[in-house]
C-alpha cells in the first residue's frame, strides 16, 4: 500500500468547516482478508461521496515505514518484545502527528489498516507484555484519540496462516508458531467483547462478497446514521 501522509497546511485546506472526520480501523490476524476488504470499503465510501485518507500501521509516514520494514524483517528475529513495543509506538506517534490527526481535524475520513488494537493483540497477547505498559504508551502517544469504528475480521488461525503463507515468504511475524497466533486471536476477541460499542466483529470465513456486505452494513449503521 502506498504511504499516506498529509501536511497540516493541506489538512486545513481540505474540507474546511466539515467538522472532525471519521476514523475507521481494520483489524484481524494474518490472512483474515483485511487488505482486500479495505480496498472494497474505500471504493464504496468514494461512491458515497467520501474520499478517505487510506493508511496503515506500522507505517503511513516515511519514518514509520522504515520502522515497519525493521519490524517485519526476519533478519531481526532476536529483537526483544520491549524494543518491538517501543518501535510500534514510535511509528504511531509520527503517524498520528503527520497524517491521522491533521486529516481528522480537516474533516477528512481516515481508513487505517491496523491501529492500537493490533498492539494489544500482537505485543500484549502474542508476546505476553503487560497490558498496563501498553496502556501507558497509548495514553502518552494518543492523548485520548480512539477510532470511531473498528472492523475486526475474525478467522481461525489455521485458515488465516494458510492464506497468508500462500502470498509470499513469511515475514518476522508470520514465522511465529501456531500458539502465538492463537494468543493473538484470543486477545482480539477479548477486545471485541470489552469494546463492543466501537468494535464490530466480522466473521471472515464467509465469501468475500458477504464479508463486504457486513462491512458496509456496519459502517452505514454506526457512522452514516443508518442511511
Amino acid at each position: 500500500m502506498t504511504t499516506a501522509s498529509i501536511s497540516a497546511t493541506e489538512a486545513r485546506s481540505s474540507r474546511q468547516g466539515a467538522g472532525r472526520g471519521r476514523f475507521i480501523t481494520l483489524e484481524g490476524g494474518e490472512g483474515a482478508g483485511k487488505t482486500t476488504q479495505l480496498k472494497r470499503l474505500v471504493d464504496w465510501l468514494q461512491g458515497q461521496g467520501i474520499d478517505p485518507l487510506v493508511t496503515r500501521e506500522p507505517g503511513g509516514t516515511a519514518a514509520a515505514e522504515r520502522i515497519r520494514a525493521l519490524l517485519l524483517d526476519s533478519a531481526n528475529a532476536e529483537l526483544s518484545a520491549d524494543a518491538e513495543l517501543l518501535l510500534v509506538f514510535a511509528a504511531r506517534a509520527d503517524h498520528l502527528t503527520l497524517c491521522i490527526e491533521p486529516a481528522l481535524a480537516a474533516g477528512r475520513w481516515v481508513v487505517c489498516d491496523r491501529f492500537t488494537d493490533a498492539t494489544y493483540a500482537y505485543q500484549g497477547g502474542g508476546r505476553g507484555l503487560d497490558r498496563s505498559r501498553i496502556e501507558a504508551l497509548e495514553r502518552f502517544v494518543q492523548r485520548g484519540l480512539q477510532p470511531d469504528l473498528t472492523l475486526l475480521f475474525d478467522l481461525s488461525v489455521a485458515s488465516g496462516l494458510a492464506r497468508a503463507r500462500q502470498r509470499s515468504a513469511p515475514d518476522r511475524f508470520e514465522a511465529e508458531d501456531l500458539a502465538f497466533f492463537e494468543r493473538v486471536r484470543a486477545a482480539y476477541q477479548e477486545i471485541a467483547e470489552r469494546s463492543s460499542e466501537r468494535v464490530c466483529l466480522i466473521h471472515a470465513d464467509q465469501t468475500e462478497a458477504a464479508v463486504a456486505a457486513a462491512v458496509k452494513a456496519s459502517v452505514t449503521q454506526r457512522l452514516l446514521g443508518g442511511a
